[in-house]
């Protein structure tokens, strides 16, 4: 990832986050996902890319503590997926589902807080009502106002 921050993962499992030189939490690392922050997660000694266990870690512990999004048989399922000639095509399947839902999210969210908005309504409808209001005027003007003279009036 290019521009990813960099958190380097200890032998004694602590995180370090060399942006900010401070010692991290999952929780953390969590929150800069969240963010849309691109995270590299390298053990300190070898270099290892070790991003993808650390995120799985992460999702380990959201299912635990919370509402799961994955049932015991959803994770059979997958399970099962692991080794099958249908790997590939699942795993692609997988992630652009799990796209196009967060795409959809951010629609829907972005719509929301439009209407939600009560400045941009407001703002929305009084140039709306600008609009109507120079139309009308504009009509209002032409009907009596007399119209300039054509060079044949002249």
């Amino acid at each position: 990832m290019p521009n990813s921050r960099i958190i380097k993962k200890y032998p004694n499992r602590r995180l370090y986050d060399t942006e900010i030189s401070k010692y991290v939490t999952l929780n953390d690392v969590r929150q800069l996902i969240i963010e849309r922050e691109p995270v590299k997660v390298l053990d300190a000694k070898s270099k290892e890319d070790l991003t993808r266990s650390v995120l799985l870690q992460i999702i380990l512990e959201q299912e635990e503590d919370g509402e799961p999004i994955m049932s015991a048989e959803m994770l059979e399922q997958l399970i099962r997926f692991y080794g099958d000639p249908f790997q590939h095509n699942f795993a692609n399947y997988l992630e652009n589902s799990v796209k196009l839902i967060a795409e959809q999210r951010a629609k829907v969210r972005s719509q929301l807080q439009q209407a939600a908005d009560p400045f941009a309504l407001m703002t929305s409808l009084a140039n709306r009502n600008m609009e109507v209001f120079k139309e009308m005027q504009d009509g209002l003007f032409k009907k009596v106002m007399p119209s300039p003279l054509s060079k044949k009036d002249k």
